[in-house]
């Protein structure tokens, strides 16, 4: 697979191109497309959580699951979708929690790139997927990439905070060195569990006093 991955990145992840998983996912991906499949999002935009916000740069992560499988909304960062389609279920109750925590307006835009040229890794665990068909690609390889990029973040860094909705997030949990780094958990956005304690979680003043604390830029907020 052609990895069109931002330069430190690229550099930074180069030891884990080789590894059997890795080449699973293109021999995969590779096989699906010689069938006509369509898969989300397009090749230029699977790793454009990484091209957005370099490795340098990282300040948070917020860890999705997998991409959106319906048409026009997956852009390879996760809960964002392109500006002009309208902010899904779980974004929208995300834009609440913001407002309540935060007194932000609730955004129009669904687009949350501003958030990942500041440092806002917005990361899904499995970053493709076929149409119409979720998780239908959490089983051939890319839990074990981003498992490894988060081991390496944890690792390689400190001072970043780790923003872990839902259960699915949460057992990620065991990658990360909460003695150099944040982790802040809280039930998922979705309407099905936003009220089980993702509102009123204050993930994102509390993300910045952490980074204020740690002489680190905080985020703002407003996509």
């Amino acid at each position: 697979m052609d990895v069109k991955m931002e330069p430190s990145w690229k550099q930074a992840l180069s030891h884990l191109f080789d590894k059997p998983y890795f080449l699973q996912i293109a021999t995969h991906l590779k096989t699906e497309r010689a069938t006509k499949t369509v898969i989300y999002p397009k090749g230029s935009l699977i790793f454009n959580a990484f091209n957005q916000t370099p490795y340098d740069k990282v300040k948070v992560v917020i860890l999705g699951q997998d991409p959106y499988h319906n048409p026009g909304q997956a852009m390879g960062l996760s809960f964002s979708v392109p500006e002009g389609i309208k902010p899904p279920p779980s974004l929208m109750n995300i834009y609440k929690e913001l407002n309540k925590d935060i007194g932000l307006a609730i955004p129009t835009t669904g687009d949350l790139t501003k958030w990942a040229n500041q440092g806002v890794l917005l990361l899904n665990a499995v970053l493709t997927v076929r149409e119409n068909e979720p998780a239908s690609h959490g089983k051939i390889g890319w839990m074990e990439f981003t498992n490894d990029v988060i081991k390496h973040l944890s690792n390689e860094k400190k001072g970043i905070v780790f923003l872990l909705w839902g259960n699915f997030a949460q057992q990620k949990q065991i990658y990360i060195d909460a003695t150099k780094h944040k982790i802040l958990k809280a039930a998922h956005p979705s309407p099905l569990s936003a009220h089980n304690g993702f509102f009123g979680c204050k993930h994102f003043s509390l993300s910045n006093e952490y980074l204020a604390k740690n002489n680190i830029d905080p985020i703002d907020w407003k996509p």
